[in-house]
């Protein structure tokens, strides 16, 4: 493996970067190279072995053990010559990040030798210890056996010196315990069902992937001004902050010529993303100050989620690197743009075709126009569940700003694909057409790809948005474990397909012609889900308004909106789809229930040391410098004189007081207020509790920090500002 080494240079300021001397090689050449790859698996397994797992990926199968042994030996084989000297199932618990416990390749000997050893039992399943990962209550402390199993379908890959296992996470009495789990069985659904719908276009088709490009947002700040804030380091944003007087006004950051110590630091990440096989493409500047966006190519879901956690691992270790610190939150910053993860979702055929790209036939574009109005249908008919997948105390801070989208989850399609569907509305009916007819409305589907040329722009205001060939997921927040809303997605598109062929194949069973079946329950479900479409300016009250009549609910309270989970008809579809059980359901939503009630109390607690241990303090002395001045000009001139000269003091010492006497009442208020909440037990009725009660004493408290901001001396004032945090380069 290529070793990194760094060297120092200087910027035009004479400051010092770190530049690493990275290898002048085309990508092509290093991509991968830390993948135990299809190509490695290859060269690496027996022939027999290969060919099993290639089984197991592509149907979906349980890896038996015999086969495991044989792959382990193999994998084993690579690893130890890569200078791996570790091993670890590498997972995704309901927490915010991934999970790993590294095991050394050795053993004892018969002899006392010791030797490198790597088996199946290995590679195939772990036993962690369960009892300190979220799990909502199916486990208890002492019951702490759960299980990792190895996931075929996501390839092991090395970083440093320890092979990682990409692999699932369940309980002693098999509940999912992570996101990979659920995710898996709601791509096998979406493969399942759309496969069975493909066969009325082409009979070609044997397997459909769920694929998703991931447009990963974050901001940078240099690691000196984070530890001097407290704030960041405990809740990755800032609690308390005056805006900066120039921020992003002039719109002059987005897209401009990223700063040299920033590139140096998007060189290094992007080469060790490329040796994991993550397909790096797009890198550059976005709407605020110090805020960059990364995006991969698209990847099979499975694949481009394991992606994007490990993305994420890295670019926080490098960073370090470079003195920076990478924020994820979605609101770091407050009053200028948050950050998000643009989910660009679509269908991919084993044949090649992207089923939400219309093509150059009838056929074809027909096909396109099922799975488009089916996609419309089950967003229509989910939506509740859609935003429960994506709300969190950190994206409920940037939904429904000028930056997001807000929570009403419409659909963007775009004016003429819009005009298209309405014509199809009036066009179809259900009594027996004409040939002529038949051949007309073929004729003018034909058109389609003409018709979307230049005319589907990404409309930024809505939450869900068709863009040509995919729908962009533009609601998901920029910490988010993308397998949350994948899965909802996934699992709902899959449910409407198998009622789509359903209602097709009835109609045929009764006599119609499959052409005119289809688009006879095309036009159905562009009626049902007429409702959902909106292409116009998603931010406006207007809109707010009308889609209150059109049955668009619009939740904004995280808690409320999470019930979304446990609706009635969300347990019905995850049943039916057999992706959560109803325990599961109640599990996972206990535990997002819990973490935003620890997030806002964990705020509450920062801003209250901040308050009174930092910014109370300061301000007093602020104030006996002032009092002390007006004195001395008291002493020295005349009645009048003073009243001239002292007054705008004498204003400032009452404004200091005013702030200073309302952030300590509050800040006593909001600590005896979570006193009373941490007495319940109901996680439900806690949670909501924070977020009513704690976090306007939070905002509250920021409100007069941030004033006295305004009106303190600078160099008294204890922590970095907006303008050094945001300007730092």
């Amino acid at each position: 493996m290529a070793v990194i080494r760094f060297q120092a240079v200087h910027d035009a300021n004479n400051r010092e970067l770190i530049q690493p001397n990275l290898p002048r090689q085309k990508a092509s050449e290093f991509f991968g190279v830390n993948v135990f790859s299809k190509e490695k698996m290859q060269k690496y397994l027996s022939e027999e072995a290969f060919e099993g797992v290639m089984e197991c990926i592509d149907k979906g199968l349980k890896v038996d053990r015999r086969l495991a042994d044989k792959v382990a030996v193999g994998m084993k084989v690579w690893a130890l010559e890569q200078g791996a000297t570790h091993f670890s199932h590498w997972f995704h618990p309901l927490t915010d990040g991934t999970a790993e416990k590294h095991d050394a390749f050795i053993d004892f000997n018969e002899n006392g030798m010791v030797f490198e050893k790597f088996s199946g039992e290995h590679l195939a399943q772990q036993e962690p210890d369960a009892s300190s990962f979220p799990s909502g209550g199916i486990r208890n402390t002492f019951e702490a056996r759960g299980y990792t199993a190895w996931d075929p379908s996501s390839p092991a890959f090395i970083v440093g010196n320890t092979l990682s296992i990409p692999t699932i996470f369940v309980s002693y009495t098999g509940e999912a315990l992570d996101h990979k789990t659920p995710l898996l069985k709601a791509l096998y659904q979406i493969d399942k069902s759309a496969t069975a719908v493909c066969e009325y276009f082409d009979k070609n088709v044997t397997k459909v992937f769920s694929t998703v490009g991931l447009e990963q947002e974050y901001f940078l700040v240099d690691e000196a001004l984070y530890f001097a804030r407290p704030d960041l380091v405990m809740t990755e944003r800032t609690l308390v902050g005056h805006a900066s007087e120039k921020d992003q006004q002039l719109d002059d950051h987005y897209f401009s010529s990223i700063p040299e110590r920033v590139q140096s630091f998007m060189r290094e990440f992007e080469y060790e993303a490329l040796k994991l096989g993550i397909p790096i493409h797009t890198r550059h500047n976005e709407v605020a100050p110090n805020q960059y966006e990364v995006a991969p190519l698209f990847e099979e879901c499975n694949l481009a989620i394991d992606h994007n956690v490990l993305l994420m691992d890295i670019m926080k270790k490098i960073a370090r690197r470079h003195h920076f610190v990478v924020l994820f939150h979605e609101k770091p910053f407050k009053g200028i743009n948050g950050s998000g993860k643009h989910n660009n979702w679509s269908l991919m055929t084993n044949t090649g075709v992207n089923l939400l790209s219309p093509g150059n036939k009838p056929k074809t574009n027909m096909q396109f126009l099922s799975f488009l109005v089916c996609t419309l249908k089950a967003v229509y008919t989910h939506q509740d569940l859609l935003r429960a997948s994506i709300v969190s105390a950190g994206n409920a801070l940037r939904l429904g700003g000028n930056e997001a989208p807000p929570l009403i989850m419409s659909v963007f399609v775009g004016s003429k694909i819009s005009e298209m569907l309405d014509e199809l509305e009036v066009r179809v009916t259900s009594k027996k057409m004409t040939p002529d007819e038949k051949t007309e409305l073929k004729l003018d589907v034909g058109k389609i790809p003409g018709i979307l040329l230049d005319n589907t722009d990404r409309n930024r205001t809505s939450p869900f948005a068709f863009t040509g060939n995919r729908f962009e997921f533009r609601a998901v927040g920029a910490t988010a474990n993308c397998a949350a809303p994948m899965i909802v997605l996934n699992t709902a598109v899959a449910q409407q397909l198998i009622q789509f062929k359903k209602d097709v194949d009835t109609l045929i069973d009764q006599g119609v012609k499959k052409d005119e079946a289809i688009f006879q329950i095309i036009r159905e479900y562009i009626i049902d889900s007429k409702n959902v479409r909106f292409d116009g300016n998603s931010y406006s009250d207007a809109w707010h308004k009308e889609a209150k009549k059109r049955g668009l609910t619009n939740v904004s309270n995280v808690v409320e909106a999470l019930d979304g989970y446990l609706a009635a008809k969300s347990k019905r579809l995850f049943k039916a789809m057999k992706v959560f059980n109803e325990k599961e359901l109640e599990a996972r939503t206990e535990v997002r229930w819990d973490n935003y009630a620890k997030k806002i109390q964990i705020e509450s607690r920062v801003i209250a040391d901040i308050a009174i241990g930092q910014i109370v303090p300061m301000a007093i002395k602020y104030q006996t410098e002032l009092i002390g001045n007006v004195q001395g000009i008291k002493e020295l001139f005349s009645e009048a004189e003073f009243k001239t000269m002292a007054s705008a003091r004498l204003d400032l010492i009452k404004r200091i007081s005013v702030h200073v006497t309302t952030i300590k009442a509050q800040v006593h208020e909001m600590v005896e207020t979570r006193k009373v909440l941490n007495q319940e037990n109901d996680i439900r009725t806690k949670a909501f509790g924070y977020g009513e009660k704690i976090v306007p004493f939070i905002e509250e408290i920021r409100y007069h920090i941030d004033k006295l901001e305004e009106i303190a001396d600078n160099e008294l004032w204890p922590l970095p500002k907006y303008r050094e945090l945001l300007f730092c380069r």
